[in-house]
């Protein structure tokens, strides 16, 4: 098996780290663009995999197989870091290796931020690897396991979406065996009550300063010495970037460790080189560093602060050169983000517009319910914030609860939303809620959740009952009502809105792309009928588009869901069975 080398996405590897380190157990939270480790590790049978509800969750359940002797692992995106709040766990160490890894996405591709996760790992005084691609995944992420038992501490892995979704080539190793190791009970290194974790606050400080002193020395830092009259400074995917647009007229100090970083390599590199460039994506965070060693370095003077980079983009800010290339004679039509065709927010997102209401929104495929022609969405925060925020909207009179609803998915809901709706009981408010029940986790690619049945390995589980649960939290007002069916839908969120008491309204249909939903009808426009009023258009199924003054329906799009139907005054579409 060592000598056996695959094409292999950087998540892949990851995975395929997890399973050569004999990793036993793994918990996530699906999140662009992490999702696939979790998937990935899920297909080796020697690893047990979850998803759990939230961040939290699984980094807590991961630290605790840590503890208990199995090497564990957890993944999320870079806003999921911000719920899985893994500070303490620096202060208490593992002993088993434990490794948490965060994807990035600078430009934004999926999220709805560009934080950079450096920071994280700084504050929590956590061990931090960068990859640059595949091979520096895959081995990466084995690594880490024997070094996380090396110096007690859990490592956090911080790749990029360019990183996550490239392939590159793998070597491959065969699996480790399996090794549980006993558990010690030591409340003074695990129970973080103030007078345990003093001391434990001496135990990481005198990590980090032994840490930074390997990281010198080890193999995932290294330079490569080529002119002497530039050296770049980089890590991750800006290595590769950089290694294309200059070639061998620079020198490279690739940094894979980039917290903490190694202050006497350097020095070392920055000395023996004319000019120093740092080049990293989001915050001068190296640059940083490298000025306060009192090294003159170009960075952010130069290069962007906002967005991914490219080699493109390094060529342009750094030697002022652009390719050639042709521009298209005809403007491209701008093509945003839709609901797919058939999708089941689509009648609800209509009828809160029709409505005008106020609608604090959340992070799911919903939240396309804002852009046009639907525009019902006011905002979007973070997950579970719809409500949270709703409740503060009404409960401070910014925004009255007979004018405003929140709107949040099944998996939202169960991920951070119903602490939010347990507050809005508890504090007396009277919102109304709605809870947009697509039966999965769409926007990250149909991945199971709590309210589901089903496990991430497709095994059947107990399902959420949603309606007991509100039940169970004092809603006395819980309706269930299909989407598709716009009158009804009004007519509750009417009834809703005008009680004096908290309402939750389970807007339930599945998914259209789920496998199980028959899509065995579709709809045509019977054009001498067809008055070319665009009232189908007010839907904005990617499938209706006007042809001249008429109206079309693209048959090979269309799913057969009614919607549509239902908005048409002259009765001009029809259904037809495929």
């Amino acid at each position: 098996m060592k000598d056996m080398k695959k094409l292999m996405l950087g998540n892949a590897a990851v995975a395929r780290g997890l399973y050569e380190a004999a990793v036993g157990f793994v918990s996530s939270y699906p999140g662009t663009p992490s999702t696939e480790i979790t998937e990935c590790a899920a297909e080796y049978p020697e690893i047990y995999a979850e998803w759990a509800p939230n961040e939290k969750v699984a980094f807590e359940g991961a630290m605790g197989a840590a503890v208990s002797g199995v090497r564990s692992f957890c993944a999320m995106k870079h806003v999921g870091l911000n719920v899985a709040a893994l500070f303490v766990a620096g202060y208490t160490g593992i002993n088993a290796g434990f490794l948490i890894a965060v994807a990035d996405d600078p430009g934004m591709h999926s999220s709805q931020n560009e934080q950079d996760s450096r920071h994280y790992a700084i504050a929590a005084k956590l061990p931090m690897f960068e990859p640059s691609d595949s091979a520096d995944c895959l081995e990466f992420t084995r690594d880490a396991y024997e070094l996380s038992e090396r110096f007690d501490t859990p490592f956090i892995l911080r790749t990029s979406t360019r990183v996550a979704h490239s392939q590159s080539i793998v070597e491959l190793s065969d699996r480790k065996e399996a090794v549980i190791k006993p558990y010690e009970k030591d409340p003074s290194k695990y129970v973080m009550s103030p007078s345990n974790a003093i001391g434990r606050h001496v135990v990481v400080e005198k990590r980090l300063e032994e840490i930074e002193k390997w990281a010198n020395t080890c193999k995932y830092n290294r330079a490569e010495y080529n002119s002497t009259k530039i050296g770049i400074i980089c890590a991750g995917s800006t290595y590769a970037y950089s290694r294309e647009v200059f070639g061998t007229d620079a020198s490279y100090l690739k940094l894979g460790i980039v917290n903490p970083l190694p202050k006497e390599l350097i020095k070392e590199f920055c000395s023996k080189v004319e000019r120093v460039i740092v080049i990293e994506e989001l915050d001068p965070v190296i640059e940083t560093f490298v000025h306060s060693l009192g090294i003159k370095a170009d960075g952010k003077n130069i290069l962007p602060l906002l967005s991914e980079f490219s080699q493109e983009v390094i060529a342009k800010c750094v030697l002022g050169k652009e390719n050639e290339y042709n521009a298209l004679d005809d403007e491209i039509p701008v093509r945003p983000p839709v609901l797919c065709p058939g999708c089941p927010h689509r009648g609800l997102f209509y009828t809160l517009k029709k409505l005008k209401v106020t609608v604090s929104g959340d992070i799911g495929c919903y939240t396309l319910g804002s852009t046009p022609p639907l525009s019902a969405v006011d905002t979007t925060l973070c997950m579970g914030a719809s409500i949270s925020g709703l409740h503060g909207m009404n409960k401070s009179g910014g925004i009255s609860s007979e004018k405003s609803v929140a709107v949040i998915g099944d998996s939202t809901f169960a991920h951070s939303g119903v602490t939010g709706l347990m507050n809005i009981v508890y504090n007396k408010g009277i919102s109304t809620v709605i809870i947009a029940d697509n039966s999965i986790t769409g926007m990250t690619g149909h991945q199971q959740n709590p309210t589901t049945g089903k496990t991430l390995k497709g095994e059947p589980t107990y399902a959420l009952n949603l309606e007991k649960l509100c039940d169970a939290m004092g809603i006395k007002d819980v309706k269930v009502i299909d989407p598709n069916n716009v009158k009804e839908m009004e007519e509750g969120i009417k009834d809703s809105l005008s009680r004096k008491e908290p309402s939750v309204i389970i807007s339930r249909r599945p998914c259209v792309l789920l496998k199980e939903v028959k899509k065995d009808k579709y709809y045509v426009i019977e054009e001498d009928k067809c008055r070319g009023c665009k009232g189908c258009m007010q839907i904005g199924c990617p499938a209706i588009s006007m042809d001249g003054k008429i109206a079309k329906i693209d048959t090979t799009l269309c799913t057969g869901c009614s919607l549509c139907e239902k908005m048409c005054r002259f009765d001009s579409i029809k259904v037809r069975d495929r």
